[in-house]
């Protein structure tokens, strides 16, 4: 075995932190990116379950762990970043006492360190006492995320810029054409209707044919208005799509619509997939007047996600990073 055929080491991110911080909105963003989630599981699982299976994991631990102590915590996190075949990350996710107050306030969610009784009611208690039973955690955590005023959009991005598993599929592209008479198609994120163009259903060679036929494709081509849409059409979707994965989304879907379904949204769609999948998009191609055998899909490489960190960087554990939003941030995503 070469090298570069060796096996790579399992991604495993433990997210902990304080409740009300964001840990749940984080192992969602590493389920999107195709981590097995875990969360909350009994601690003395934790080594069984990082051990078994080779997909990228993530590990939601916290207070409200059966058996949890945070010291204890710290001993297996000690002894699985020792481990071979692993590369382990710990995340902490934090945020100011007034912004967890006033989101427990919000919510209207019992505080899981200020349930009552012995321990009392007031959620302000359970934040200082959360806060110092996780001490030794946050000190050991690879990123301390405080999410006092980072945006939802925001978080997503750098959780995925920093743990991205390269391999993994990134947005999908559904372009689908259509017939407007027939309605408009239910999934559909982006319409364009081509009806403007000349209809090749009035010259009776090419009634019959389809927009994949090349004399049907040289007909609307030949439209003077075809040139224009066509260079505005990808000169904006050209941009916006990279646009649309930084704000997290997974699917989309372009249809394109003329009166028949067969020959200008055809044409366009059959253009447009191709397009984009020479951009690297994962794109699938339906044609829904046409029927089910002319879908098919363009599978192109994604843009590589950042490689994970090899063996040569498991050795030294670096300094623990803080992430603080901007207030720049926070008003973009607002707006």
């Amino acid at each position: 075995m070469t090298p570069d055929e060796a096996p790579q080491p399992r991604r495993v991110i433990l997210v902990t932190g304080l409740s009300g911080a964001g840990k749940a909105s984080i192992l969602k963003v590493l389920e999107d990116l195709g981590y097995e989630t875990v969360d909350n599981p009994p601690l003395g699982l934790l080594p069984a379950l990082v051990h078994e299976g080779r997909l990228p994991l993530a590990v939601g631990v916290d207070v409200r762990s059966r058996g949890f102590d945070a010291l204890r915590a710290l001993e297996i996190l000690t002894g699985l970043r020792a481990a071979p075949g692993l590369n382990l990350s710990l995340v902490f996710a934090t945020a100011e006492a007034a912004v967890l107050l006033r989101r427990y306030t919000e919510t209207r969610r019992r505080h899981p360190m200020a349930p009552g009784g012995p321990l009392g009611t007031r959620v302000q208690d359970g934040i200082a006492r959360e806060a110092a039973e996780l001490a030794p955690l946050r000190e050991a955590a690879d990123l301390v995320v405080d999410t006092s005023t980072l945006p939802l959009p925001a978080l997503r991005r750098m959780i995925e810029a920093r743990f991205a598993v390269a391999g993994m599929p990134g947005m999908n592209v559904l372009v689908q054409s259509f017939a407007f008479p027939r309605g408009l198609p239910s999934e559909a994120d982006l319409v364009f209707d081509l009806r403007f163009l000349h209809n090749p259903h009035y010259d009776p060679a090419l009634r019959p044919l389809t927009g994949r036929d090349a004399a049907v494709a040289g007909h609307i081509q030949a439209d003077p208005g075809f040139a224009p849409f066509w260079a505005s059409l990808t000169g904006m979707l050209d941009p916006l799509l990279p646009r649309f994965v930084a704000e997290g989304k997974k699917y989309l879907t372009i249809a394109l619509g003329c009166t028949g379904g067969r020959h200008r949204s055809v044409m366009t769609a059959e253009l447009l997939a191709a397009h984009l999948a020479a951009q690297g998009w994962p794109v699938h191609l339906a044609h829904r007047e046409l029927g089910g055998d002319h879908a098919k899909s363009l599978m192109v490489d994604a843009p590589d996600a950042p490689p994970s960190p090899g063996p040569q960087h498991e050795a030294r554990r670096p300094e623990p990073m803080t992430v603080q939003s901007p207030m720049a941030a926070s008003t973009t995503a607002r707006r």
